[in-house]
């Protein structure tokens, strides 16, 4: 089967296109050399050759936080633009059979909470979440009005070697000395292996839905410092009390942004925020690897 994937270059792209390559012929699309058709979706429309049985739409802005007006409408064009002009791009050569959109759990919009599901509203406000709830939108109508299978699903934070964002500062602050635990460590969050993405992939071209997808553990952070620390050779991070963590967050609002730390920082990391998993596991018969036992950080 013929497999568009954008985003193929990324993170995620690295570590499951090998493993997707047993089951599809893949074709990529983005800006990166390595990719087979070089196309700036934020900006245009490509030209296809060829239609696509299932599409893997994982190319998007993330990562990010954004500090000027043209910054935040980055968001918007890439998330948002890119998913139209792929659609346009899609429908002069035939629509595909599935499609697959990479969205994320920040669309709920949620700094804390435990086990919530894909009934909690979309309200996320952040460019980032907002960009990616109007993909959402845009793309349940379009695969609607044409009969496409779509898949939707919101990936937690994501392990996998070399990850980026709140994982890969986690394991760089460990590997240089620079990362305090604060308290017990204590907090959940939902993690999920990159590798689980590509079993997914012919799961979801079959049935559609929109899923929340992460492991079943649930990591605190003392639990992913201890895995990290262990992988790196260092000693696990000195932890501070909370009350010196909530001095220094203190401080750090009044240092504004180049604070290392502040009190919307701190309740990030001393508050659980996980998410459900029941719903991909019924509909798909699917079972995520665990994260503590599997992930490498290199």
């Amino acid at each position: 089967m013929q497999l568009l994937f954008t985003g193929a270059s990324g993170f995620l792209g690295q570590n499951i296109k090998p493993m997707l390559e047993e089951h599809y012929q893949i074709t990529t699309i983005g800006l990166a050399d390595s990719d087979d058709i070089k196309a700036n979706l934020a900006l245009e429309s490509p030209s296809f050759t060829k239609p696509f049985d299932v599409v893997l739409h994982a190319a998007g802005k993330a990562h990010f936080v954004p500090k000027t007006e043209a910054e935040c409408q980055a968001f918007y064009d890439v998330n948002y633009g890119g998913t139209v002009n792929l659609c346009k791009a899609l429908e002069a050569v035939g629509c595909p059979k599935a499609f697959i959109f990479i969205s994320t759990v920040a669309v709920y919009g949620l700094e804390a909470g435990e086990d919530i599901s894909e009934d909690a509203p979309l309200s996320g406000t952040s460019p980032y979440a907002k960009s990616k709830i109007m993909a959402e939108r845009y793309l349940t109508d379009w695969c609607a009005e044409r009969g496409v299978t779509l898949s939707i699903i919101r990936p937690s934070l994501i392990a996998g070697p070399n990850p980026p964002g709140n994982l890969g500062a986690m394991i760089k602050g460990i590997a240089t000395g620079r990362y305090l635990s604060i308290g017990a460590g204590a907090a959940r969050k939902s993690v999920l292996m990159v590798q689980d993405i590509a079993t997914l992939v012919p799961l979801l071209a079959e049935r559609g839905g929109v899923f929340n997808v992460c492991d079943d553990s649930q990591p605190t952070f003392r639990e992913l410092e201890r895995t990290i620390s262990s992988q790196l050779g260092k000693r696990l991070p000195l932890s501070i009390p909370m009350w010196f963590a909530r001095c220094l967050a203190f401080v750090g609002n009044m240092m504004g942004r180049r604070a290392p730390i502040n009190s919307d920082k701190l309740a990030k990391i001393t508050q659980s925020l996980t998410f459900s998993n029941r719903r991909i596991k019924d509909a798909l018969n699917w079972q995520p690897t665990d994260v503590i036992s599997n992930f490498k950080i290199r």
